[in-house]
């Protein structure tokens, strides 16, 4: 019951039903902190689009500035040249028909990210079931599906992060570590919000950024002021 004390602990330490700007609702999740791991910490932000019409189902990624505190594991399916290219940018895992087989018959998933080169996707494309579930997927939206495959690992690597709004129209993303300096998350955020300004729709109508919300692994989601961040 000791998780359970810490958490009734947390939620008595701040106003739950304030809203705050967003250097104040990373600082109270700073406070709080008491896993004894370096928790991710995650932005949810609720869009004013409805993912049921085609052009308002948002997908996309974005660079953070700051990385995101972890390494990432990234698959690569390419063939040819492209498999030293991908090999020497510092992909973890590289191939082909046999890696399809062995997260098909083995049921392998020891990495974070695949990315596969056009001509490849006659091998992905048979692995939808599986991937697609875990958003694992390439997607040319998203870069991960891309010819140039260094610059693709060089990004991913450095802290691309893929997102996709949910069927209630709300994206969610890591955003880095709670270790991180308040200022660092702020400028992660701000390069995931200015990506997606650019992604509204023309169809959406009213206000398109409606509600965030910051939490980490173990803590609090802390209302944040939208005006504060989205200028």
């Amino acid at each position: 019951m000791k998780h359970g004390k810490n958490i009734k602990k947390v939620y008595e330490s701040f106003d739950t039903t304030a809203t705050y700007t967003l250097a104040e609702g990373i600082d109270i999740l700073k406070k709080v902190k008491f896993a004894k791991f370096n928790e991710t910490v995650e932005v949810a932000i609720n869009l004013g689009v409805d993912p049921r019409h085609a052009d308002q189902n948002i997908r996309g990624a974005a660079l953070m500035p700051k990385g995101l505190g972890k390494t990432v594991r990234i698959l690569v399916f390419c063939q040819g040249e492209n498999e030293t290219i991908a090999k020497n940018a510092g992909a973890d895992y590289v191939g082909g028909d046999e890696l399809a087989t062995k997260i098909q018959s083995e049921g392998w998933m020891d990495f974070d990210v695949v990315v596969a080169t056009p001509d490849m996707m006659r091998v992905v494309g048979k692995l939808g079931k599986v991937l697609g579930p875990r958003g694992l997927m390439p997607n040319p939206k998203t870069g991960t599906v891309t010819a140039n495959v260094a610059e693709a690992i060089r990004e991913l690597k450095a802290g691309k992060v893929s997102f996709r709004v949910d069927k209630k129209g709300i994206i969610h993303a890591p955003v880095g570590k709670i270790s991180f300096e308040t200022g660092d998350l702020i400028e992660n955020i701000d390069s995931l919000v200015d990506v997606l300004k650019k992604l509204k729709p023309s169809s959406s109508k009213g206000t398109y950024f409606k509600k965030m919300t910051v939490s980490s692994t173990m803590g609090p989601g802390v209302k944040v002021d939208v005006s504060s961040v989205v200028k």
